[in-house]
């Protein structure tokens, strides 16, 4: 029940628990049980709501920073990412392999706010040794959610 409950709360997180159990074929009260069990145990660490900033009359914009660091002794890439995802602005941070050893995700008001964040900073840490700043300028699919899916023509073609 376990894998399959996570898979549905994570496309639909405000499903009733009715609902739940319908689809698990459990009872409501197992359902709630699991669910508050999952996030005793971090398994589920929050809910969010996923928005489309750019149809509201509210400016953000996004950036996804590059972020190469000296690992530190005994500890690795934990406690310099811990500083950053400590920042308020930052609203994701993820140790990548290749090139860069972070992504830092960063949502603000302007780009001016963005590069005085990476400038002010996420560079004077001790432990960055650079950066690499890439702007989104559009969404188009977010957390498995598609932002401006086309509506094909559904009406039946009548030939003569």
């Amino acid at each position: 029940m376990r894998d399959e409950l996570l898979s549905i709360i994570e496309k639909n997180s405000r499903i009733a628990i009715n609902e739940l159990a319908v689809l698990l074929g459990k009872e409501e009260i197992d359902v709630a049980n699991e669910i508050a069990k999952l996030e005793s145990e971090g398994i589920i660490c929050g809910y969010h709501t996923l928005i489309n900033w750019d149809k509201t009359s509210i400016e953000k914009v996004t950036a996804l920073i590059e972020v190469k660091v000296t690992p530190q002794r005994g500890q690795g890439f934990d406690n310099i990412a811990e500083r950053i995802y400590n920042y308020p602005e930052v609203r994701a941070v993820y140790l990548i392999s290749g090139g860069y050893d972070l992504l830092v995700t960063l949502e603000e008001k302007s780009l001016k706010e963005i590069a005085g964040f990476v400038s002010d900073k996420l560079s004077t840490l001790d432990s960055v040794l650079s950066t690499a700043t890439h702007f989104v300028l559009k969404k188009y699919k977010d957390h498995g959610t598609i932002f401006d899916k086309k509506h094909e023509d559904e009406r039946e073609i009548v030939t003569p």
